[in-house]
């Protein structure tokens, strides 16, 4: 497919993911997979008068390079399956280490909200 070299660091693979991520029909793709494995066939059928063959195939070869989409060989056909590991990877990286502090805090926050709110008072409302 292509001359890419392999990916050697997390900053490599995330560059990959992000990439590959990039296109909102190959984030479909993804979408389509996420509900079950799909062939090559089935996915040029979904694209259908958007995309031809060869460019179906192309945005595969993205998703494969950035380890989004395992493809297996079953005879003719060729079973595409969706990898959600460099999601988590991605998860835990950028996501995670954001989303303890966010929900500390909204709960907070509430605790706050609750605490005005339950006095009975005029502080919570306002004109």
């Amino acid at each position: 497919m292509s001359s890419d070299p392999a990916p050697t660091t997390p900053a490599d693979r995330d560059d990959l993911v992000f990439r590959a991520l990039a296109d909102r029909r190959r984030r479909e793709m993804l979408d389509l997979l996420k509900a079950a494995p799909r062939t090559t066939g089935d996915l040029c059928d979904h694209f259908a008068g958007q995309l031809d063959r060869c460019t179906v195939m192309q945005h595969l070869g993205v998703l494969e390079r950035a380890e989004l989409l395992i493809a297996h060989r079953q005879g003719r056909q060729r079973w595409n399956y969706l990898n959600a590991a460099p999601f988590q990877d991605i998860h835990e990286r950028w996501i995670s280490a954001y989303a303890a502090p966010a929900a500390g805090f909204l709960a907070r926050l509430k605790r706050q909200l609750e605490g005005e709110g339950g006095e009975g008072g005029e502080g919570g409302e306002r004109a």
